[in-house]
């Protein structure tokens, strides 16, 4: 793990900025929504660690933070499969030891490994199942353990600790050849209500981002020719492609004091897509 630098100084004259001091793990920061989500919270002052999750996405990962940083925030690279229980743990004890503690848990390394139903194998459900799903348990039981530990600190927030899962819109809507997809989004959110029940008393929040459409590497061919944008904007009411940016702005809020009575909720940023568009001419 790199050198770090937890406290975060507030200048004299300076709004103070809504996550100013806090600590922040964001789980696939290296790319798409999770690289939005990173850049929104770190403009609002926290220090962010951008997890990726192999060698491979190093460059990805430096990338984001020298962004970051260059935008005048805080921020550091770690490599953890957040699959890999050995490496969460890893990771959260890790950013403990450098930070002190933690304040802000954003869930959100994801797959798709898409396939027929008939076709799908065990290694694509076990791989989607295993990051969207198990990913979000592991860490979340490591962020936890470290809320209730220090309890709250009215000096860094109302709440002992804030996380959010990032689901999506097929939490509640089927979608055909991404069974696992759907599966895992699905477990995601009942996941998150459980948490967010058992946890309210210990002051620790936990809800759900479900984006719809996000204009992301991870669903070029929805977007990349207009053909492609013109027949998935029949799926959107207000006719734009979401973008990283949306869901980084909902993420700030839902850490930040100002939805301290805000718990177990799903935020759709979707455009509209769950208000199931192909009934708004009667059907």
């Amino acid at each position: 793990m790199l050198s770090i630098h937890p406290s975060l100084p507030i200048l004299n004259n300076e709004i103070m900025k809504k996550l100013q001091g806090q600590v922040a793990i964001v789980t696939g920061g290296d790319s798409g929504i999770g690289a939005g989500v990173a850049k929104a919270l770190a403009a609002e002052g926290a220090h962010v660690i951008v997890n990726h999750s192999s060698a491979h996405s190093i460059e990805k990962g430096d990338t984001i933070v020298s962004e970051i940083i260059t935008d005048g925030g805080s921020a550091i690279r770690y490599q953890c499969d957040v699959s890999n229980e050995e490496e969460v743990v890893e990771m959260f004890a890790g950013t403990i030891k450098d930070c002190s503690t933690i304040d802000i848990l954003v869930n959100n390394a994801g797959w798709q490994k898409d396939a027929p139903f008939q076709e799908m194998t065990l290694e694509q459900w076990n791989l989607v199942i295993g990051v969207n799903l198990t990913g979000q348990f592991l860490c979340s039981r490591e962020a936890i353990r470290e809320f209730l530990r220090r309890g709250v600190d009215p000096a860094r927030s109302k709440a002992a600790g804030k996380i959010i899962q990032m689901s999506s819109v097929h939490e509640v809507i089927p979608w055909g050849g991404h069974a696992n997809y759907a599966a895992s989004k699905g477990g995601v959110m009942m996941l998150m209500k459980t948490l967010a029940q058992e946890f309210a008393g210990r002051k620790i929040r936990i809800n759900s981002i479900c984006p719809g459409a996000i204009q992301t590497p991870i669903n070029r061919q929805a977007w990349e020719t207009p053909e492609a944008l013109e027949k998935l904007m029949t799926l959107v009411p207000y006719q734009r492609i979401g973008q990283p940016e949306d869901i980084g702005k909902a993420a700030v809020w839902l850490a930040s004091d100002e939805s301290d009575y805000v718990t177990g909720a799903s935020l759709f940023i979707d455009g509209g897509m769950t208000l199931y568009p192909g009934f708004g001419d009667n059907g």
